[in-house]
């Protein structure tokens, strides 16, 4: 799994560092871990938040607050349609299940 340091972050998304560190503080769903020397290493995840959050704040002129509010309506909804699918799929195993044995 891929993970990105502060200045690899920096680079790509074409911001300063105290930008990450203060959108970190104000989304906690940005949750670098830190490696064996103390150093935080940003997930995909938290780079597709990261992205996700430059994008409605500087493109679509979002406040942190609100941009932070989307970004927890979109991934609930993700979560949500998940939820659906793995409820399907369990529905779809019992009706195979049964089938099987009823032969």
């Amino acid at each position: 799994m891929a993970s990105y340091a502060i200045g690899d972050i920096k680079r790509l998304l074409r911001i300063e560092t105290h930008v990450v560190r203060y959108w970190e503080k104000e989304v906690p769903l940005i949750q670098p871990q830190k490696d064996k020397r103390g150093r935080k290493r940003y997930s995909n995840q938290d780079l597709q938040i990261l992205l996700r959050l430059k994008y409605l704040l500087y493109e679509r002129h979002f406040t942190i607050e609100g941009a932070r509010d989307q970004i927890f309506c979109e991934l609930a909804g993700d979560y949500q349609n998940l939820h659906a699918q793995v409820a399907a799929l369990r529905s779809e195993l019992l009706d195979l299940y049964f089938f099987v044995h009823k032969a």
